[in-house]
């Protein structure tokens, strides 16, 4: 590995040198290595896309019932039927073509422009013509163009957490690093797509396109396998199974009404086109073509619904993934904290020292501190540093007005060699020299410690207790500063040798806390059934402290850095898989892995992620949740994006997606219940020898009343009480449960007894009678159907008659829609007889009430 070779060993392994390569030397390495840009395969074309989105079988049953109709002469229906399956392919297209772009996205990090020693002079030269060898220059704004070995930086600072997780800017050094250490711990060198945010430094290239970091993300990004949710993986399912149903139902119908008309009056070809027409808009009535619609339309409610609470749907199954998520795999910084460092606690040998505001503990913190405040009042600087500003601004001191009215002499800045910040300012008339950094550092430089009664010789004693203190903090993932001063007869220019026989003042214990609602979201999680699971860049320390004082990680769970889960097999991971609930210093690699793993027990798994670093381990969960704050990478690569980068949204957006999953089942019970009735009135008249109860024409405008708007009005109810006490749903649960299929069986025969009583009842005063009254009551049934089809558990009553108002307006809707076959200019086109009045109407609803109303005292029965 580069990182752990010396600088001259590198030049050499590369064959180049500080002066630069030769053109002859960068022609042959650009023939040899390729150009320094990303590369990603082919995607599906949207033609083909359109294609794949009629090859549901349900789909293909009704482009040939569509086709069939039309050469029949039966334009409207086989029209409609059309139009309604366009629409479809057409918003599945758009939905799937939003979320491309990932790669390109990723290919907008490359740095366009790089800084190079060629033939011995410097020039400025489009990035993607760098070859492995380049001697580049960087400086604070640069994007890196490639990945490469630190030859000399001076103050050289990266932002790299797109790529590692970290918060903070990385100092970068030319040091060379002998064991083995995690892409994050790699001082000596940078990565394409970083930044440079401080200082400036020379790099030698050692890794271009493909090869880089960045091209291997991309290499993973392409390869990571995008799940389909489980209603899809379910309807898809169901549909195979209901195709192959209904093929062999119309067959049968078709055989049979054939078989009788051999024996009528009718011709005989008459008599075939009759009957196939009828098995033809049987196979229309029993299949829900507005199913994918619906389901749609109830997913992009809930799509709504989550944007007002933070949480943005990139691809609408998403949500319906949502609700059976058994695993979120979250990050630490700013998801499960602030994302602001905050100062937490602090140790001073002197306690009435903080009492008066100008002493030397606070203005230590406010002096040896480079961090400006902008004109809205923001502060700007390092997190520490600002940390450190805002704990005195709290304390009622301003920061302006001490660090204009104790000026700076001299300074020392931070090196991360020393460990250590010095800064000489006047104070009233003292020259004091304040020095600030890594405790152990400073404590072994003291000589004395600022005690109750002044200044006084520091004692192995003290040092002893000091350093425990210091332990105490680290060990409860506090990030530990120690501050001390020296006083100066004149003012002078700061050396190092300044920076020895040190008074004490104390330490300062930071950290970047929880968020105050993660406590109450961690516990409704696991109540609900779900194992949240901490992924970060962070050490282990840190992480499991954070964990185990939010809850997330409990008594006997385990943590593990990605070092050590490297070096377990597949078969010790799923063996140790339940009881890991934080992942410390992970890669790229490791996240797809804890996915993977999960994913090869059943579980669906939520990841969440703002870097490039995150993007294949996104695309690989089944639900990818990015941060509002993150990469457009990210963005691209995740089914959502969180506006405010908050754990809680999380937990809002599962339930959100649990009961829009709860009420596509109801409209999909709804609607094979309602099928389910009239397919059995069909085949009772059928083998009873009775005449057909229903005309085509009736079939398809049954559909039209009854299929749409109270499955919609049902997609549209509010959370069940009890939503998020259950345990995520199977995913390899069937689209009928035990429960839901009583419920669909049950409804549907009720429906299909009512059906056959109107026709009995009808036929009784005439044959023509009795087909209105089966249409009427059919369709009246499967209205009020609406009110029992709210919940399985629930009774009408304990819900509240008037709690979705959408159901109401369905019902009044459809009833409205029915009266148009009562229009006596119409009543011939739906074959219903003059003579039908309120006597009959009556009857229709009377019998379609106490429909209702067994469906009803079905869920009693049921429980």
């Amino acid at each position: 590995m580069f990182y752990q070779k010396s600088n001259e060993e590198v030049l050499n392994e590369l064959k180049t040198s500080v002066k630069g390569l030769t053109e002859v030397e960068v022609k042959e390495r650009q023939e040899k290595y390729g150009l320094n840009e990303l590369k990603e395969k082919e995607g599906t074309s949207t033609f083909q896309m359109i294609i794949d989105s009629f090859k549901d079988p349900l789909v293909i049953i009704l482009l040939i019932a569509a086709v069939v109709q039309m050469f029949l002469g039966e334009m409207v229906e086989s029209l409609v039927i059309f139009i309604v399956l366009i629409l479809n392919s057409i918003l599945g297209v758009v939905q799937s073509k939003k979320a491309e772009g990932a790669l390109e996205a990723l290919k907008n990090f490359s740095a366009p422009m790089a800084k190079v020693i060629r033939n011995g002079k410097r020039e400025t030269i489009p990035a993607k013509d760098l070859v492995p060898g380049d001697i580049i220059f960087l400086e604070a704004g640069d994007y890196i163009p490639g990945d490469g070995r630190v030859i000399e930086g001076q103050s050289l600072k990266v932002e790299e957490g797109m790529l590692t997780g970290e918060s903070e800017a990385i100092l970068k050094n030319s040091e060379t690093i002998e064991k083995e250490v995690p892409l994050g711990d790699r001082k000596n060198f940078v990565y394409s797509g970083s930044m440079v945010v401080y200082g400036r430094g020379t790099v030698v290239i050692t890794n271009t396109g493909m090869t880089t970091e960045m091209g291997k993300i991309a290499h993973l990004i392409e390869n990571a396998q995008e799940e389909e949710t489980p209603l899809q993986k379910n309807l898809e399912k169901f549909s195979k199974k209901l195709g192959i149903w209904i093929t062999i139902l119309c067959l049968i119908i078709f055989i049979i009404m054939a078989i009788r008309g051999l024996g009528g009056k009718e011709d005989l070809t008459e008599s075939l086109i009759k009957s196939f027409m009828f098995a033809v808009a049987v196979a229309v009535a029993a299949i829900p073509e507005a199913l994918s619609s619906i389901v749609t339309i109830v997913l992009a409610v809930g799509t709504n619904t989550m944007a007002k609470r933070h949480a943005i749907i990139r691809k609408l199954h998403a949500v319906e993934t949502l609700g059976s998520t058994g695993i979120i795999c979250t990050d630490k910084t700013g998801t499960l904290t602030q994302n602001k460092m905050t100062v937490e606690n602090y140790y001073v040998e002197n306690k009435n020292i903080l009492e008066n505001k100008e002493n030397l503990f606070y203005l230590g913190m406010g002096l040896v501190n480079d961090s400006q405040i902008d004109k809205e009042g923001k502060l700007l600087g390092d997190p520490t540093e600002t940390a450190l500003v805002d704990y005195i601004i709290k304390n009622g001191i301003d920061y302006k007005e001490i660090r204009n009215k104790n000026s700076r002499i001299s300074e020392i800045p931070f090196d991360s060699d020393r460990k250590l910040m010095s800064t000489l300012n006047k104070v009233n008339l003292d020259n004091i020299m304040f020095i600030k950094g890594a405790p152990d550092v400073i404590i072994n430089r003291c000589d004395k410690i600022l005690g109750e009664d002044g200044e006084r010789e520091i004692t192995l004693e003290d040092k002893n207790r000091l350093f425990k203190e210091n332990e105490s903090f680290s060990k409860n993932a506090l990030r530990v500063l120690a501050i001390g001063y020296k006083k100066y007869y004149e003012p002078k220019k700061l050396e190092l040798d300044d920076e020895y026989n040190i008074t004490f003042i104390g330490l300062i214990a930071m950290m970047d806390p929880p968020r105050e609602e993660v406590f109450a979201a961690i516990k409704e999680a696991k109540s609900a059934g779900i194992k949240p699971i901490m992924i970060t860049g962070d050490h282990k320390i840190t992480a499991s402290a954070i964990g185990k004082k939010i809850g997330l990680m409990e008594e006997n769970d385990l943590a593990l850095t990605g070092s050590e889960l490297d070096s377990l097999t597949d078969e010790e991971l799923d063996e140790k898989l339940e009881e890991i609930s934080v992942y410390a210093r992970v890669s790229p690699e490791n996240k797809i892995r804890i996915v993977q793993a999960w994913q090869r027990k059943g579980k669906v798994t939520a990841m969440t992620g703002d870097g490039v670093n995150d993007a294949p381990a996104l695309k690989q969960a089944n639900i990818g949740i990015a941060m509002g704050s993150g990469t457009e990478v990210a963005k691209g690569s995740a089914e959502m994006v969180l506006t405010d980068d908050n754990f809680v949204t999380i937990v809002h957006a599962i339930e959100t997606g649990r009961t829009v999953y709860e009420n596509i089942k109801k409209a999909i019970n709804y609607l094979f219940a309602g099928n389910l009735g009239a397919i059995i009135a069909i085949l009772f008249a059928l083998f009873a020898g009775w005449e057909n109860p229903f005309t085509p024409l009736q079939l398809l405008f049954i559909n039209l009343i009854n299929d749409s708007m109270p499955a919609i009005a049902l997609g549209l109810e509010k959370p069940e009480k009890s939503i998020m006490d259950r345990k995520p749903r199977d995913p390899k649960e069937g689209l009928f449960t035990k429960t839901s299929l009583k419920a669909v069986i049950g409804r549907g025969i009720i429906i299909g007894i009512v059906v056959i009583l109107a026709q009995y009842i009808g036929d009784n005063i005439f044959h023509g009678m009795g087909e209105a009254m089966a249409f009427t009551t059919v369709v009246f049934s499967r209205i009020l159907q609406t009110f029992p089809a709210r919940s399985e558990r629930d009774s009408l009553i304990s819900l509240g008659i008037f709690t979705n108002k959408y159901v109401i307006l369905a019902v009044v809707v459809c009833f409205g829609i029915y009266g148009i076959s009562l229009i006596p200019s119409l009543r011939g086109i739906f074959d219903i007889p003059n003579t039908f009045g309120f006597y009959e109407l009556g009857t229709c609803f009377g019998l379609s009430f106490i429909a209702m109303l067994l469906m009803e005292f079905q869920k009693k029965i049921s429980k």
